[in-house]
Formats: C-alpha cells, structure tokens, sequence
C-alpha cells in the first residue's frame, strides 16, 4: 500500500472537552499525515533545488531537533540564517512548512533551520517552546563557521504560535545586546493573558470558517501553567519594544487573532520599531502553510521573501 492511501488524516476532535491522551493521541496522527505525501496537495510541494534534512541540536539539558533547508545552487560559507518556528501550539512539525522554507532557502539564498520545538502540554508551557526557539537561534550563531552562516546577518521567522516564539525571541535577542536583521511574524498570537480573548476579531472569527475559539481556549490553558505570570509569555505585554528587528507582520483578515497581530503592531510603532502590516483579505488564519487552497499564500511568500531579501541584504 502506498504512503498516500496509507496516511489519512484525523477528524478534528472536540478542543473544549479532549483529554491528555486523546491530545496526544491526535497530535501522533494529525502530525503524521502534516509530514506525509498525503499531506503534499494542501501544504505545497518543497522547491527541488534546496537540501531537506533533520539534524540534532545539543542543547542544555536536551537534544533538539531541527529541519534544515539549504540550497544545493551554491557552496558559499557565509549564508544569511533565518531562524523559523511552525505554528500549531500543542500540534505541528517543522515539516508541514517545507513549501515556505525550502522556497525561501533556494531563493534568498539562506539557510533556513526550522526549530522542533516541545510542543505544549500540561507538563510543557509555553516558556518551554520559547527557550527552544532562543537555544537553537543561540546555539547555531555560537557555531557559525560549522553552520556555513553569516552571523550578522540573521533573521526569526515564526507562524501563529510559532510567530509567539519568534517575537519573544526577537526580544530576548535585544535584551543580549544581539542585533537580528529582521523577524517575520505571520498570523501571530501575541497575547496569553486575560485579555487574550477580548478583541473584535476574536467575537467575529470564533467558530468561522474555522471552530477557532475552542483551540485557542485550549492553547491559552496549556500555554501557562498555573502559578505563572502569562505577561511573561506575552509579547503584547512587554514593557519596552523599543530597538527591536524591523518587523513585517502578516495578518489574515479572516482570523480570530487578526487583532493580535494589528495590534502589536501598533505598539512595535509607537515603540519606535519599523513595521510594515500587511492584510490579506479573505484569509485565514495559518493560510501560508496551505498553499494548496489558499490562493494568497503565493503571494504572502513573495512578500516574505522580498522582505528579507532587502533585511539579509543579499
């Protein structure tokens, strides 16, 4: 039997009421088939011209996966690096973005190494996934040479939850004295706290086109853990966003968290940061990683990739 007519893809389950073990249980499969050939007609085909492998990163404590994107056109040493985090929060793997990242690897041209990172649970919040996302960035600058990257010229890019990850990086970045060229946030939720839910889009887009206000309650619950201040893991709440990396924030019109991303990017300005928002009307949340049905996630790459073309000055 053949890998396509062998992996099929779960039913959704019901978010609101799904216990650990059903979680789990979903996540094996769901992610199975996101890293299938099944899976290829909806998250777009990888660009031939760039090398895909897994490689391990030894981090503190732990060894991580990576999913490594380099293009086979040239031997160069000195590669700008883009850092990218999928999205999904406690479902995803690196390889359902392949369509996005190996296009941008071939195209920039750039190493692009997408961080495995602990998907959440209820024994792994939030802050687990953001320190994989600063360990890998710091990790892969540390060894640069080995990489075959230009330290100096390195960029985040993260999706939705991944997007979260990606601007906490882009803070802890500033806060090291690490100067990051630019970071890429698409459909991102930037806010875990209280007020998570409390925004216009959120009303509108709850249960349309997609049941989103059930898997984002249940996010916000696995995210952070009890005891634990969320503003911690909340970008939006960050006192200072002052002298952070340009930012181009992507924002589907037809997502529950739109507001998150147009906000945050009111306050990356008024903070002094340079941003560019871009809506894409009639799009849903997570419209980049589906290529296959979303018409504008082309043209959302484009744009990416010609952001960080002038970012990564290559």
């Amino acid at each position: 039997m053949s890998e396509t007519l062998a992996v099929t893809r779960p039913p959704e389950p019901d978010f609101s009421a799904i216990t650990t073990e059903e979680l789990i249980a979903y996540r094996e499969a769901e992610n199975r088939w996101r890293a299938s050939s099944a899976a290829l007609p909806i998250l777009g085909e990888p660009d031939p011209r760039v090398a895909i492998e897994w490689h391990d990163v030894a981090l503190p404590g732990r060894d991580l996966p990576v999913r490594v994107y380099r293009p086979t056109s040239t031997t160069r040493t000195d590669l700008p690096l883009v850092i990218h985090v999928h999205g999904g929060g406690f479902v995803g793997i690196a390889a359902q973005c392949d369509w996005t990242n190996s296009h941008l690897a071939a195209n920039l041209p750039a190493l692009v190494v997408s961080v495995e990172h602990r998907l959440l649970a209820p024994d792994s919040p939030l802050a687990n996934a953001a320190d994989d996302g600063w360990d890998v960035l710091d990790h892969v600058l540390r060894h640069a040479a080995q990489w075959g990257i230009d330290p100096t010229r390195t960029a985040v890019f993260g999706e939705s939850c991944g997007a979260l990850i990606s601007a906490l990086t882009a803070i802890r970045a500033r806060e090291a004295g690490l100067r990051l060229a630019a970071q890429v946030l698409v459909n991102p939720v930037i806010d875990v706290t209280e007020t998570m839910f409390d925004y216009p889009s959120m009303a509108e887009y709850a249960y349309r086109p997609t049941r989103a206000l059930p898997l984002f309650q249940l996010f916000q619950r696995l995210a952070v853990a009890p005891g634990t201040d969320a503003r911690a893991s909340s970008p939006l709440s960050a006192h200072d966003l002052s002298g952070l990396a340009p930012a181009l924030l992507v924002v589907p019109t037809l997502d529950a968290v739109a507001d998150h991303g147009r906000r945050y990017a009111e306050r990356l300005r008024a903070a002094g940061t340079t941003v560019r928002l871009t809506e894409y009307p009639g799009a849903r949340h997570a419209f980049l990683t589906l290529p296959g049905v979303e018409p504008q996630a082309e043209i959302a790459r484009a744009e990416i990739l010609e952001f960080l073309r002038a970012a990564l000055a290559v």
